[in-house]
């Protein structure tokens, strides 16, 4: 066998290829059964943003860091698209990994989110997207003015329970999905981990689209 492997290397490559194949086949699969089973979670946990259109026909769910320049390049892509694509519902999970920057932006939004409600969300979430500085206790009066909300009442929620418990629960959901960086997506039943390009994106969307029918 192994003087026919040293004479008939490429054997040994399609070999390997087929195993990726496979294992790659296995992985999708159980996506699929995991994304059934969370599906209420994923999609509809009544807690995270719903940005684009509530009621478009294909849900896009983020895991995000604040802090990860993927995200960011994926926060630039997403804007593009929910603006040419109207029928897009955009669902955004904070999953802080990054450190303690990550950590406490994810904090502000989430308690943003919850004291002032969707609209504010979406203005503190394109100024830390686009915040090039460190996030800290010294910088939060500037991201906060630069979004327009009032910051005393939102210090009093960061540490809070329910904040920590949101935190907590999008990073329990992502581990269970196999999330173990940023930026992640879940369009429909196919998690993709890693940044994908906006082109790629679509493509994917037009897919399934085209699959529904």
């Amino acid at each position: 066998i192994r003087s026919y492997l040293m004479e008939n290397p490429e054997v040994l490559l399609e070999a390997m290829q087929v195993l990726r194949d496979r294992e790659a086949q296995q992985e999708a699969s159980r996506d699929v059964e995991m994304l059934s089973k969370l599906s209420p979670e994923i999609f509809n946990d009544g807690v995270s943003f719903v940005g684009g259109n509530p009621d478009g026909d294909i849900t896009i769910v983020e895991f995000v860091d604040y802090r990860c320049g993927y995200c960011r390049r994926a926060y630039s892509d997403m804007m593009q698209l929910i603006m040419v694509d109207k029928n897009i519902r955009w669902v955004i999970k904070e999953f802080p990994i990054l450190g303690q920057d990550s950590d406490l932006a994810s904090r502000l939004a989430v308690a943003t989110l919850q004291h002032y409600g969707p609209k504010d969300y979406a203005n503190l979430h394109n100024v830390l997207m686009e915040f090039k500085g460190p996030i800290n206790n010294g910088t939060l009066s500037r991201i906060s003015q630069d979004a327009g909300i009032e910051l005393d009442p939102i210090l009093e929620l960061i540490e809070s329970k329910e904040v920590s418990d949101h935190i907590s629960r999008m990073r329990a959901l992502g581990q269970q999905l196999g999330i173990t960086g940023t930026p992640a997506f879940v369009i429909e039943d196919t998690i993709l981990r890693g940044y994908l390009p906006l082109t790629e994106m679509q493509k994917i969307i037009a897919e399934i689209r085209v699959n529904a029918g």
